[in-house]
């Protein structure tokens, strides 16, 4: 049978189970094993239990639940209440200053986390009620977080980097760096748009929302909330600057940042309690045995993709493509965003990479840069119905708020992530310079 027909039977079934709600580990291991059975000799079936062990027999997954507690110590502590007052404080006379400050605690929170659902559940917990009462518009103040909690998965350190880093055996630690550039550039754009946002809302419904509340903080007021958040921006400076320099792998900087975070919160939270220790760990290893188990079964999908000719195949017939590259690049994007609409981030990466990494190499393209490119593309599907994730997380937070609302306030970031794509694409060197000047 010709590969790309053996290849749309075996994404069909992979999208059945998918879509039936089968944990996605679960759904990629079916899929390889009726694909074995199917398509090749089922002696190959021996091959199974030795591809996934080569799958999770990587030392850099060990960054992953590193990575995990550190995020995990943060989002069960108050520093997301810190963050967002100490922004608050020093951002609240701009116009729209609190909409900033909430895209500015996002940034920060994502960048200890790195995750995306964990950043727009901690900011929007305080974000939404209280910029709703200083009258925000509901899709406004929504789409702020839902939009600011999608930098957790570009802005450093960030799991799904981590997760592409090892799809596509791509350097991690150039992939965090490579991260930062366009991640400040994206929170620059959503906070760009907040105070036309908040203007055109509040002109447009004049009646329906309470004049903004006045308040002021003192300088002293100001930088005793910035205090409280110092030593969590260092950790970050630390293991970033650990990276770029080559003093530490990525599992090296994430085991020191994990266990400096650990010591601030004991400190400044009196985090030592075995029942909150417990809790975190429990939490950490639940997140770190689904990412890994997602791992292992999608090396088992991507080996009988291989083994099939399929990516090969699919690979020769669009580099043999009468079109220009970026045509190409193009069509790769609209797939991945349509993808994003249904998967999270982590599985998409780990279902495609087989067969996108190899084409765009071929193109000619940075597979650090395309990294950077994928991610944004991500993160919109993070917003995008009818499964984008942080959209549930904000509704789940606010469910005064109708989810038509939810979306709409959120379209405009949506559009700002294409902008940010587009950006990215002009000037490749956003995402490539800082790389290229690392020692190793």
């Amino acid at each position: 049978m010709n590969p790309l027909w053996t290849g749309g039977i075996v994404t069909l079934i992979a999208l059945v189970f998918l879509f039936s709600g089968m944990p996605i580990a679960f759904a990629l291991g079916v899929t390889s094993l009726i694909a074995i059975f199917l398509f090749m000799d089922v002696y190959q079936i021996s091959m199974m239990a030795e591809t996934i062990y080569e799958g999770v027999n990587d030392f850099s997954l060990l960054s992953i639940p590193l990575f995990l507690l550190m995020g995990m110590i943060v989002a069960l502590s108050r520093a997301g209440g810190d963050l967002y007052e100490c922004f608050h404080r020093w951002l609240y006379k701009i116009p729209g200053g609190l909409g900033i400050g909430n895209i500015a605690g996002c940034a920060v929170f994502a960048a200890l986390t790195g995750s995306s659902p964990a950043t727009a559940a901690a900011i929007g917990t305080m974000g939404i009620p209280e910029m709703r009462k200083r009258g925000y518009p509901n899709g406004l103040a929504t789409g702020i977080i839902t939009a600011g909690g999608t930098l957790g998965i570009l802005i450093p350190p960030s799991v799904t980097m981590i997760i592409y880093g090892i799809a596509t055996e791509t350097s991690i630690g150039k992939l965090f760096i490579a991260g930062i550039i366009p991640g400040i550039m994206v929170a620059l754009l959503f906070a760009a748009w907040v105070p036309l946002g908040y203007t055109l809302g509040r002109r447009n419904n004049p009646d329906n929302f309470p004049p903004e509340k006045t308040e002021s903080f003192t300088l002293a007021q100001k930088f005793a909330s910035t205090l409280k958040v110092v030593p969590f921006i260092a950790v970050v400076m630390l293991v970033l600057g650990s990276l770029y320099t080559g003093w530490a792998t990525p599992s090296e900087a994430a085991a020191v940042g994990a266990f400096l975070i650990l010591i601030i919160a004991i400190i400044f939270y009196k985090m030592y309690r075995p029942k909150e220790i417990m809790e975190i760990l429990l939490k950490t290893t639940s997140e770190s045995t689904m990412i890994m188990m997602i791992i292992a079964t999608s090396f088992l999908f991507g080996a009988v993709l291989t083994n099939l000719f399929i990516a090969q195949t699919l690979t020769h017939m669009i580099t043999e493509m009468q079109v220009s590259r970026w045509v190409t690049m193009f069509m790769i994007n609209v797939l991945l965003l349509v993808m994003g609409c249904f998967l999270p981030p982590v599985a998409i990466i780990l279902i495609v990479s087989p067969i996108i990494h190899p084409i765009v190499k071929a193109l000619g393209f940075d597979p650090i840069w395309f990294g950077v490119l994928m991610t944004l593309n991500l993160e919109a599907g993070l917003i995008t119905p009818p499964v984008g994730l942080n959209l549930y997380v904000v509704k789940g937070i606010a469910p005064g708020i109708p989810l038509s609302t939810i979306l709409w306030g959120s379209l405009p970031f949506i559009f700002l992530l294409f902008f940010g794509m587009f950006i990215l694409c002009l000037f490749p060197q956003l995402a490539t310079w800082l790389p290229g000047m690392m020692i190793r």
